[in-house]
C-alpha cells in the first residue's frame, strides 16, 4: 500500500488549495462583466423598443413621405426635393417658419429676463412667507392646461376684455382694439400669453441654481462693499449659468415649436400673421391633404430646433469643461 502513494507531496491538514491561474481569474472577471452588461441592456430593450416605434419609425415615414406628392388617398407620386423647395419659396411657408422665430423673443428672451429678476427678488426675501407666495403665484401657469390659458386669455384681450377695460380705467382708452384680431398686435400678444406660461418654469429652474450657490459667497463679496448688482453678475449669474441653459433650451422648443396656444387664441389670424410652422402642418395635413408638404415642413422644423438646442448644449459643456 505504501508504494501506491510513493512520491506524493504530503498533505497537510488545514492547507489553504492552490490559488487560480490568473488567466482563470480573467475569464472569470470577464464572464461577470458580461454577464452584468447583458442584464443592463435587456433591462434597456422595452425603452428603447417603445422609443424606435413611436419616434425614431415615425421621424423615418415622415423623411419618406415628403419625398412624395400625396394627398393620404390616392397612390403616391415620387417628388424628390421639390416639397423642401415649396417650403423655402412658399411665402406663406417662409412666414410660418419667421413668425416662429420672432416667438423666441416672447417665449424664452423675455420669460428668461424675468425669472432671474424675480428669482433674485426671492432670494432676498427667502425667509419671509411673501416668497412661498410668491414662487406658488409664478408657477401657478404651469399647472394650468394650454387650452384653458388660452381661452382665458382670449377673454381677456378681447374688445371688452379686462386689458381694454384697465386702459379705459386709467384714461388710455385709445389704446385698446382688438389685440387677438388686430394684424399689428396679434402676434405680440401671443408672445404675452407664451411669456405668461413659461415665466413660471424658468423661475422654479433659477432658483434651484440659486439654492446651490455658497451663502458664504455673498457675505464675502459684501465685506469686500460689492453692492447688489455687482453680486448678481459676479456671484449669481455664473452660479445659474447650468439651470439659464436649461431653461433657454426649453423655452426656445417651446417657442419653434408652438401649437396649442395659438390654435386656441387665432388659429393662425388674423390672415396668416400668428401662423406658424406647427399650425401650418396641421393644415397641410388635414385641411388641404398635402401630406409630402406637411412631412418637409415638419422635417424642417426638427432641423430648426436641433440647429439651436444643440449648439446651446455644446456651449454650456464648453463652459463647464
Amino acid at each position: 500500500m505504501s508504494s501506491i502513494h510513493e512520491g506524493a507531496a504530503p498533505v497537510r491538514a488545514g492547507a489553504a488549495p492552490s490559488s487560480p491561474s490568473p488567466r482563470a481569474a480573467r475569464r472569470r472577471r470577464v464572464r461577470r462583466r458580461l454577464s452584468g452588461a447583458a442584464w443592463a441592456y435587456l433591462l434597456v430593450v422595452p425603452a428603447a423598443a417603445f422609443y424606435a416605434v413611436f419616434v425614431l419609425r415615425p421621424i423615418v415615414l415622415t423623411a419618406q413621405y415628403s419625398l412624395y406628392d400625396w394627398n393620404g388617398i390616392k397612390p403616391a407620386v415620387w417628388a424628390g426635393l421639390d416639397n423642401y423647395v415649396e417650403v423655402f419659396t412658399n411665402p406663406k411657408l417662409v412666414g410660418a417658419i419667421l413668425n416662429s422665430f420672432e416667438l423666441i423673443i416672447y417665449f424664452s428672451i423675455i420669460p428668461v429676463v424675468l425669472a432671474l429678476f424675480a428669482a433674485n427678488v426671492i432670494r432676498g426675501i427667502a425667509t419671509s412667507r411673501l416668497a412661498g407666495v410668491a414662487r406658488t403665484i409664478l408657477f401657478l401657469p404651469q399647472v394650468i392646461p394650454l387650452v384653458a390659458a388660452g381661452i382665458m386669455w382670449s377673454w381677456q384681450l378681447s374688445t371688452n376684455g379686462m386689458v381694454n377695460q384697465l386702459l379705459r380705467a386709467v384714461g388710455l382708452g385709445f389704446l385698446g382694439r382688438a389685440w387677438l384680431g388686430d394684424f399689428e398686435t396679434a402676434l405680440p400678444a401671443v408672445g404675452v400669453i407664451g411669456a405668461w406660461v413659461q415665466l413660471g418654469l424658468c423661475l422654479i429652474l433659477i432658483l434651484a441654481g440659486m439654492s446651490k450657490i455658497d451663502p458664504t459667497l455673498y457675505e464675502a463679496a459684501r465685506i469686500d462693499g460689492a453692492g447688489p448688482v455687482r453680486e448678481f453678475f459676479s456671484i449669481t449669474l455664473p452660479g445659474v449659468r447650468q439651470e439659464l441653459a436649461v431653461a433657454v433650451t426649453v423655452t426656445v422648443i417651446a417657442a419653434l415649436a408652438s401649437f396649442d396656444i395659438i390654435y386656441i387664441s387665432t388659429q393662425g389670424g388674423p390672415g396668416n400673421s400668428t401662423l406658424v410652422p406647427g399650425l401650418q402642418v396641421y393644415y397641410l395635413a388635414f385641411f388641404d391633404r398635402e401630406i409630402g408638404t406637411a412631412s418637409a415642413l415638419a422635417l424642417t422644423l426638427m432641423v430648426l430646433v436641433l440647429a439651436i438646442v444643440i449648439p446651446l448644449q455644446r456651449i454650456l459643456r464648453g463652459r463647464e469643461s
